[in-house]
């Protein structure tokens, strides 16, 4: 329709203007900047904390203690698909983004850990780019923009390294580690001319894990943020159901409301939408099986679904009739599993072993399945013989942050 590209320019510079909104503090004037893509805004001041945090543990670290050390995190990088010139939708690496926030591809930053300065480093593109980006922003706006203390382009990383602790030449700490959840190893920063620099790989990891683990009451916020608009977006999409429908029609009404209502760009994963037999599996919806079945009359469907707010994560899944009423069949499964949820969180609190909550919730499955003649024998024999896998194949739950899996969780035999 005529003029239908001149309002859409409108509004998305205007949204433009509002995800970089001004929230300034007279007592932190460098904290002037907030993200609010949605309807929560997130100051800069959450990453500056999360800094403060790693340099206080690096602190306590004897080598760091030693001798003049500096963080150093590479974000993510800008891709293509395959061969073609096809950029996905960029969504910045985990570490980099709880340290600095930034959401802009191809960026590294420092931590000075001694003073705690931070220092960012953009990409330097040339004029022409502003045809395809729009206004290309300044060192001082990115400074502004994401409140750390000094930014240079990525071509000055090693001269401008070499000046932050100058004379005494300080040790570079890289982050390489593996993940407990996914067995990957994490992207340890390089550069040009790094070799001119003693690096240490090992100290970084394990200390920023400990800090991710433990939330800051802002981190906190955003979270809450990004599960409210996922229980919303359920609640749509069970008010939305109907039998005949295909399961990625409720796919798509989730992802609509998280992004149309909460600004939520991204998913935590890629959404589960079992009806039927696929609820049973673990993550279906995956590429050989995108959510395509029809969602029958009498179907129990188990939509695995979270929206993510500027990287911070949500994760929540909801079990359901199609057609609205429970079979008696059903409601038994339903009602084990929700009173295995509610034990759970009665017993749990400070001091409580994890595993031992896992054990609570596969007891109490077992005990409401041999009630209802589901099973027979004694529980405490099928707890022995690890029988709750064969209903529950999975862990009771998992961390969560800037990955839905967040780090810091391990396996541990009991």
């Amino acid at each position: 329709m005529p003029g239908t590209g001149s309002a859409t320019n409108e509004a998305g510079a205007t949204e433009l203007k509002r995800t970089y909104s001004q929230g300034g503090d007279a007592a932190h004037p460098h904290h002037g900047n907030a993200f609010t893509l949605g309807k929560h805004k997130v100051s800069m001041k959450l990453f500056s904390k999360n800094r403060e945090r790693l340099c206080q543990r690096l602190r306590e670290v004897a080598l760091v203690v030693e001798q003049p050390s500096v963080v150093l995190l590479q974000g993510g990088e800008s891709t293509t698909r395959y061969c073609t010139d096809t950029e996905p939708v960029f969504r910045q690496e985990s570490f980099f983004h709880w340290a600095f926030g930034v959401l802009e591809p191809d960026c590294f930053g420092a931590i000075d850990v001694t003073t705690g300065k931070s220092t960012l480093f953009v990409p330097r593109l040339p004029e022409s780019y502003a045809v395809w980006y729009g206004k290309l922003w300044t060192l001082d706006d990115f400074k502004a923009r994401y409140a750390v203390d000094a930014v240079h382009y990525t071509d000055e990383i090693a001269e401008q390294l070499a000046a932050i602790t100058a004379p005494q030449p300080a040790v570079l700490l890289t982050l390489k580690g593996v993940n407990s959840d996914s067995g990957k190893t994490s992207h340890e920063a390089t550069f040009k001319g790094i070799e001119a620099f003693k690096v240490n790989n090992t100290v970084l990891h394990p200390e920023i894990c400990e800090c991710r683990v433990i939330k800051t009451a802002d981190e906190l916020e955003v979270l809450r943020y990004a599960n409210r608009i996922s229980s919303a977006a359920h609640r749509e999409v069970m008010k939305k159901i109907r039998p005949g429908m295909k399961e990625y029609q409720l796919e798509s009404e989730f992802l609509h409301h998280a992004y149309a209502q909460g600004g939520c760009r991204h998913s935590s994963y890629t959404c589960i939408c079992g009806s039927g037999d696929n609820s049973a599996v673990l993550h279906y919806g995956h590429a050989g099986a995108p959510n395509d079945h029809v969602v029958k009359e009498g179907d129990l469907c188990l939509f695995d679904m979270g929206a993510e707010y500027y990287c911070y994560g949500s994760d929540i899944t909801c079990t359901f009739p199609a057609s609205g009423k429970f079979s008696p069949d059903q409601k038994i499964v339903y009602e084990a599993v929700l009173k295995a949820n509610r034990n759970v969180i009665a017993a749990m609190k400070p001091g409580v072993g994890w595993v031992d909550m896992h054990v609570l919730a596969e007891r109490t499955i077992l005990e409401e399945f041999k009630k209802h003649g589901l099973l027979t024998g004694d529980v405490d024999e099928m707890v022995e013989a690890r029988l709750g896998a064969v209903f529950m194949p999975h862990g009771l739950g998992h961390f969560m942050g800037v990955d839905v899996h967040d780090v810091g969780g391990f396996r541990r035999e009991r």
